[in-house]
């Protein structure tokens, strides 16, 4: 047999020993075997005299008759414990189908639930071939005539069966199968000259497949691993057919005899061309024929020996047996994966090793050693391409670092670029792998890969994004870093690309502007004073929108909130933070101020005070122009004026001194009422009109100016002498000093002449004299009525009084006894009148109110004069006489009695 595969050992091959006497098992050596079966955990083996042996695990047979001439053919079933059989009670052609149930018995013997005659329109012809549908309703007969019978309905029983032709020819049906899944029922047929599939759930519907066929027992049914494929053996190969065409071809050249299926794997015996002599019958040859083991998936021969005239090949108990001629049982031990994988590996046939670990489901983690194993063997020989593409398949599992180490070389850097474009599509890279692969990148130049790895808008991100725009801002592939940065919203590694080494100042502010308000505001304060400096009225501008109200430029300026009717939310930065960004622009930061005051009159204090630094900042360094810098000084008054200035007023006085900006100064002293300082100012500078304005226009606030002028004008010249006598009149009229001290005053000025304060002396002399005849007139008054008080009491105290009115005082009605007379003026009263309106019977109601405040007053007196002799006294004694005189000021001591 000529084959086209590979050729490995696979299987262990010895031969069967009894258990009981371990020795070789020859208890059918006396059997003349016409049909074997395996299944369900026994061989089954029938003979030409009508017996049926059944093998067990041990290898005990236990048989019964179950025909009286012979059996032919057996048929067991994978998921039932049952066997048919077709086989001879008489003598001619009268094949009968025999059912047996395994696990009932009836006298010793498996029980028989059928019999029934296979016989093809009457006409009889031998059986050639069984096969028999795993769920019980459908059994096939292939006749040697060319016909098959079908049996549908319970194949145990006869109730309910029915048997028809499917299929008519005139050659011998070689072979038969049922497809065991899908909802259709199929049956293959294998003739002499033609395979074909018939579908007897629609109508027995036909399909010629080929138009040669195979011999009889060289067809068989794959398994789940090859689609349940009907399997054919002929001279020149092996064919496999789908229900509906013809699938692969497996170049197999040789005679076939038989084909078997077992785990995947294709069993054939062909025949060996070489005769072997059967040592314990002497003078008999034996044909040798050659089993043959094929792994369809791997396409690969695990097996393959010679044996003497084999009769079958069964499997069972996970192990393949070889009945041969001489009636004995060779059994095939398949060798574990991992021999098997060790065995490939000694012959470095990786790929091969792969394809079996697979096909074994190998678990994952030794299906990478043989990976790395591969990848470690094809380095060795220098085929760096396909070791790489061996450890591409361990990412995950093998370490990394592992594969990169080998091809760090220059001349490797194609294999290392690939390995780690496969790690970063695993989302397998750390930041170094992204790093490592993105200098690859750089290195080779191979810009369209790194637009490929960067550049793509819709590819999933499979690395760490700051660390490929750090590799390519150190690289220079500027470009490739904005595209990440914007792309991924890493704003601070845009700007400082954009504005550290591209220097597109104009960009940078534009992306700044498309923001949200945060990141706006967080970047113009880190990178403000920079653009300030390049690009100052863009800058400005931005920043206006920022401090007011904030939208990214790329929004909409209706937005689905503004339609659905909500308020919308304000964004605005505090003005103040930013001033600092202005440091080297004096006229932007001057244009920003005024901008924000007059759109937010209530802007912090901060901002008026730096405006006002600015102007007069601008007023004193202005040059020689008048005309703009009345401007500037009209501009800054106007702020100073501004009621709704919100500057800090001690603050702008100091910046108006120290600029000295004499109208802003003045404003300031008024607003603060500090009239004095405006005086001293005057004064300071000799601004004599001006001096007498101020204490004109703020004497009545203030009347203390007209004694600081006198000060100021008693030591002036001569030239001054109307402005003093008008402060003299001023004074006088307001009496706000004494005379001896205006006299002492202007005595230290030797200009100051009597003359000038002759008429003031004299008015004031004229005044004092007409107050001390005031005083003696009243203090004759006084004691003339103290007197006439006197005279009173004492008539009181000595003579009769007569009380002459008529009427009684409260309701001026004629009086009436009883009545009541006081000695006050004297009044009289009903005494009725009395109790009504009196508060008491000893008081006059009438006079009462007046003596009342005349009594308050004495009393008054009277405390007053003890609290003053105890003021003095502690007053004398304490240390601390401020907090005794603060004390009884507390108390109203000091306080005028009235």
């Amino acid at each position: 047999m000529s084959l086209l595969l590979r050729r490995f050992n696979f299987f262990d091959k010895e031969g069967v020993k009894d258990p009981e006497t371990n020795q070789v098992f020859e208890k059918l050596k006396e059997i003349n075997i016409s049909s074997c079966a395996s299944g369900r955990g026994q061989i089954v083996i029938a003979d030409c005299e009508g017996m049926i042996y059944m093998i067990n695990r041990k290898f005990q047979i236990t048989s019964f008759k179950a025909y009286d001439i012979r059996v032919s053919h057996l048929y067991q079933l994978k998921q039932f414990n049952i066997l048919l059989s077709v086989g001879e009670d008489e003598e001619g052609i009268n094949p009968l189908i025999k059912v047996w149930n395994l696990d009932k018995f009836d006298k010793g013997i498996p029980l028989c639930s059928r019999i029934c005659r296979a016989i093809p329109s009457n006409k009889p012809t031998p059986v050639t071939c069984l096969a028999v549908h795993e769920n019980l309703n459908w059994m096939a007969v292939g006749f040697q005539n060319g016909s098959v019978v079908v049996f549908k309905g319970d194949v145990k029983s006869d109730r309910h069966s029915k048997t028809w032709t499917v299929y008519e020819n005139q050659k011998p049906i070689t072979g038969l199968a049922f497809r065991p899944t899908g909802k259709n029922i199929i049956l293959f047929v294998a003739t002499d000259n033609s395979i074909l599939s018939i579908n007897l759930s629609a109508k027995d519907k036909t399909t010629i497949l080929e138009q040669f066929g195979c011999s009889l027992g060289c067809s068989v049914m794959s398994d789940s691993n090859q689609d349940h494929q009907f399997v054919i053996g002929r001279q020149d190969g092996v064919y496999f057919y789908q229900p509906d065409c013809r699938g692969p071809c497996l170049v197999i050249e040789g005679e076939k005899l038989k084909l078997e299926w077992f785990r995947g794997y294709l069993i054939i015996v062909g025949k060996e061309s070489k005769a072997f002599l059967k040592a314990p019958i002497a003078n008999q040859s034996m044909e040798m024929h050659t089993v043959t083991v094929c792994d369809m998936q791997n396409k690969f021969i695990a097996h393959t020996a010679p044996y003497p005239d084999v009769v079958d090949v069964l499997s069972e108990w996970g192990s393949l047996y070889v009945l041969s001629g001489d009636r004995k049982l060779y059994q095939l031990q398949e060798k574990d994966t991992q021999t098997k994988l060790e065995m490939l590996f000694k012959k470095n046939n990786y790929t091969l090793a792969i394809s079996l670990a697979r096909s074994q489901q190998y678990d994952q983690e030794g299906l990478i050693d043989i990976f790395t194993q591969y990848g470690d063997h094809l380095y060795g020989k220098g085929d760096h391409d396909g070791a790489i593409d061996q450890y591409i398949k361990t990412i995950g599992k093998l370490e990394a670092s592992y594969v990169i180490r080998k091809f760090l070389d220059s001349q490797r850097i194609h294999n290392l670029t690939k390995y780690l474009q496969a790690l970063h599509k695993a989302q397998m890279a750390t930041e170094e792998h992204t790093t490592l692969l993105l200098n690859c990148y750089t290195k080779l130049k191979d810009v369209s890969k790194l637009d490929e790895f960067i550049m793509t808008k819709d590819r999933e991100v499979d690395f760490d994004v700051e660390t490929a725009i750090k590799v390519c801002r150190q690289a220079g592939y500027y470009e490739h870093a904005l595209f990440l940065a914007e792309k991924h919203g890493k704003h601070e590694w845009y700007l400082r690309i954009q504005l550290e080494k591209i220097k597109d100042y104009q960009k940078a502010l534009q992306y700044i502007g498309n923001l949200e308000f945060a990141e706006a505001d967080d970047n113009l304060k880190k990178y403000g004073k920079m653009l300030m400096s390049e690009i100052p009225d863009q800058t400005t501008e931005l920043l206006k929108k920022l401090c007011t109200d904030y939208r990214p430029s790329n929004r909409l300026l209706v937005d689905q909130s503004d339609l659905d009717g909500s308020v919308p939310r304000i964004q605005k930065a505090s003005a103040e933070e930013f001033i600092h960004i202005f440091v080297n622009n004096s006229a932007k930061l001057t244009e920003f101020l005024e901008y924000m005051i007059k759109t937010k009159p209530n802007s912090p204090s901060l901002l008026y005070n730096t405006l006002l630094e600015l102007y007069l900042h601008d007023i004193v360094h202005e040059g020689g122009d008048m005309e703009a810098k009345n401007e500037k000084q009209r501009r800054t008054l106007d702020l100073l004026q501004n009621p709704d200035a919100n500057y800090d007023l001690d603050q702008a006085l100091v910046l108006c001194q120290m600029n000295n900006f004499k109208a802003g100064i003045l404003f300031l002293y008024e607003k603060a009422q500090l009239y004095q300082q405006i005086l001293r100012y005057h004064m300071e500078h000799n601004e004599i009109p001006h001096v007498i304005d101020t204490c004109k226009k703020f004497g009545q606030h203030d009347p203390q100016l007209w004694v600081q002028a006198l000060s100021y004008f008693a030591k002036k010249e001569e030239s001054c002498k109307s402005q003093l006598m008008e402060v003299l009149s001023n004074i006088d009229k307001r009496n706000l000093l004494p005379p001896l001290l205006v006299i002492e005053t202007l005595a230290h000025n030797s200009t100051a002449t009597l003359s000038i304060i002759k008429d003031y002396i004299i008015r004031r002399l004229q005044l004092e004299n007409d107050q001390i005849a005031e005083d003696e007139r009243l203090i004759r008054q006084y004691r003339e009525d103290t007197e006439k008080k006197r005279k009173q009491i004492e008539e009181l105290k000595t003579t009769a009084k007569i009380f002459q009115n008529s009427k009684c005082s409260i309701c001026s009605h004629p009086l009436e006894l009883p009545s009541v007379h006081f000695l006050c003026e004297p009044h009289s009263f009903h005494q009725h009148c009395l109790e009504s309106y009196a508060e008491n019977d000893t008081e006059c109601p009438v006079c009462l109110p007046e003596n009342r405040k005349i009594m308050d007053i004495i009393r008054a007196q009277e405390q007053s004069r003890d609290l003053h002799e105890s003021f003095h006294n502690q007053l004398e004694r304490s240390q601390d006489g401020f907090s005794v005189v603060a004390d009884y000021f507390g108390r109203g001591v000091f306080n005028k009695v009235s």
